[in-house]
């Protein structure tokens, strides 16, 4: 683990949904039952690889296309918030990514943010739902506040200003293909999160969409990160 990132990072940008919190099974679910409702009889296993790291305001043709219906912003108002009923009963933490946060934090002086693809209200109570959101002292920031989401590289762009370093010493933790290309794109080092299961995508998936380096529990990077010296 100790030679498969360079020591020229300064600071670390985590992903939001599927890196920190558990919430991509619970949210796609939704997302599901919702297009059965329009008459798209989608799968499961489409449902993750069509939407999973993608905004779904960006997705609105794709959906058209399949169902005949142009979403509107009352439809996906009402997704958000059957979403986030079932988000407050289920959410849970990714293992061990507290630790993680904490060690990226000791180790690059609280140079640390959240770049999610996610609505900032939605990541903001993920969160704090599962006592991350202190660790990020407000550095949190959403693809959906900027002029283009995942897989561009904008929400890394911003984040990477916001705490003061050059995006091509930042280190990306991400889990979805949209997501390593966005921090590829913004020039940083990318490291795959591939803990296993149907919601995530697989290792030699992640290293073809540019991702460095794979690995499968939030234990394996506390570890990584301490193999690094700072820069100033």
């Amino acid at each position: 683990m100790s030679q498969v990132i360079s020591n020229g990072v300064c600071g670390v940008l985590f992903d939001c949904d599927g890196v920190l919190v558990d919430s991509e099974p619970i949210t796609n679910a939704v997302l599901r039952t919702m297009l059965h409702e329009l008459g798209w009889a989608i799968s499961a296993q489409e449902c993750i690889e069509l939407f999973i790291g993608r905004a779904l305001r960006d997705q609105r043709e794709l959906i058209f296309e399949h169902s005949s219906v142009w979403i509107t912003e009352d439809w996906l108002a009402e997704f958000r918030t059957r979403r986030d009923a079932q988000l407050r009963a289920q959410l849970q933490a990714i293992e061990g990514a507290a630790a993680a946060v904490r060690a990226a934090a000791d180790r690059f002086d609280s140079r640390i943010a959240c770049a999610t693809g996610a609505d900032l209200g939605k990541a903001t109570m993920q969160l704090e739902m599962t006592g991350l959101l202190p660790l990020f002292a407000g550095q949190l920031y959403s693809g959906m506040d900027q002029p283009r989401s995942k897989p561009a590289p904008d929400v890394y762009l911003a984040a990477a200003a916001g705490i003061g370093i050059d995006p091509a010493t930042a280190l990306v933790i991400e889990d979805t293909v949209s997501g390593v290309r966005a921090g590829v794109a913004a020039g940083a080092t990318v490291l795959g999160f591939c803990p296993g299961g149907p919601a995530h995508t697989s290792p030699e998936t992640l290293r073809a969409a540019g991702a460095q380096h794979t690995f499968s529990h939030m234990d394996q990077l506390a570890e990584l990160l301490g193999c690094l010296t700072p820069q100033q």
